[in-house]
């Protein structure tokens, strides 16, 4: 099996790949395949994590998403799968209007397209967001309320999965969107996206490091590890085309908790100098981002399909310390 990725180099890419290493036999619609290729495709190069797999071989390349040439290149000869992680975060997307059209909107346009030139359609997998809801929604969000994003990000997902099912509807893909949930815990340094915060109240207290919360403490939000992500992702990729019904989008299942009770999972994992780490600054900017994503959801079609949540805050924080933690010396 043949698998492309874009973002490869990103923090939810590089966990992927090293999943695929360290697990090369995956589930498909037609049963298990081994992988025998990864295409790995992103604006720098994109590392290939440890330990690696012989049995696979690894193509790494470098280009701008919307180039049509590039991605015929790396689709050239035909993939089984594609990853579309290539994005523009959130508030990038906000700041920079014609930035996130390019890279969110016409990014995933020209992977469409790349995708018409080949001989049978791929299954393709769209990283959607919890951002394609706002405005005026019900107390319990469900896959088939309205879409009505209130940010550019949000509204440029919403046209990416609009052009996913158009074009799994003429059979030029096979095509699934998962609606993502915050994600946090991310490894690494706090990046542009709105929410980066979620991570960052966590991931700097436990290593030693003072972090800003800028929203209320009772402000709630609905969150995804990396870790589940990942495995969701995989899943995504064994399920078939018709248990998806009309629509290949779904919001994938999530845990809903507030600022204050994330902060009272740190206390538990990092004990009070954990939690006195995370210092109160309202960004009025940052709340109405996030404020307008919804925070409870049904996801009766996720949970049929098989898709999983993590079990609370606390395993999200477990997740983090024995995935990707760093101790400062």
């Amino acid at each position: 099996m043949k698998i492309a990725i874009t973002g490869a180099a990103g923090f939810i890419g590089q966990k992927l790949i090293k999943h695929f290493l360290d697990n090369p036999v995956i589930a498909t619609p037609t049963g298990a395949q081994a992988i025998t290729e990864l295409r790995l495709f992103d604006v720098i190069a994109p590392p290939v994590p440890a330990p690696g797999n012989a049995a696979i071989a690894i193509d790494t390349r470098v280009g701008d998403i919307t180039d049509l040439d590039a991605l015929g290149q790396l689709i050239d000869g035909g993939v089984d799968a594609i990853i579309h992680l290539a994005a523009v975060v959130s508030s990038a997307a906000e700041a920079d209007l014609d930035l996130g059209l390019r890279v969110n909107l016409e990014g995933t346009r020209a992977v469409l397209e790349a995708c018409r030139t080949l001989p049978s359609p791929p299954l393709l997998l769209f990283a959607s967001s919890v951002a394609v809801y706002g405005g005026d929604l019900p107390a319990v969000v469900r896959d088939d309320t309205a879409l009505t994003p209130q940010s550019s990000y949000g509204a440029q997902k919403v046209m990416g999965e609009q052009l996913i099912n158009d074009f799994s509807r003429r059979g030029i893909i096979d095509g699934r969107v998962l609606r993502l949930p915050t994600i946090a815990v991310r490894p690494g340094k706090p990046n542009a996206a709105a929410s980066s915060f979620a991570s960052s109240i966590i991931r700097e207290p436990l290593q030693g490091d003072t972090a800003i919360l800028p929203v209320p403490e009772d402000l709630s939000v609905y969150l995804l590890s990396p870790r589940g992500v990942v495995r969701n992702l995989v899943h995504a990729l064994g399920i078939s085309a018709e248990h998806f019904g009309g629509s290949r989008s779904l919001m994938l299942p999530g845990v809903t908790v507030t600022m204050a009770q994330m902060l009272a999972a740190l206390e538990r994992a990092g004990g009070p100098e954990s939690r006195a780490r995370v210092k109160t600054e309202p960004d009025p900017r940052i709340e109405a981002i996030v404020g307008s994503w919804p925070a409870v959801f049904e996801t009766t079609k996720a949970d049929s399909l098989g898709f999983t949540a993590d079990r609370d805050m606390d395993a999200i924080v477990a997740a983090f310390v024995e995935d990707d933690r760093l101790i400062n010396e």
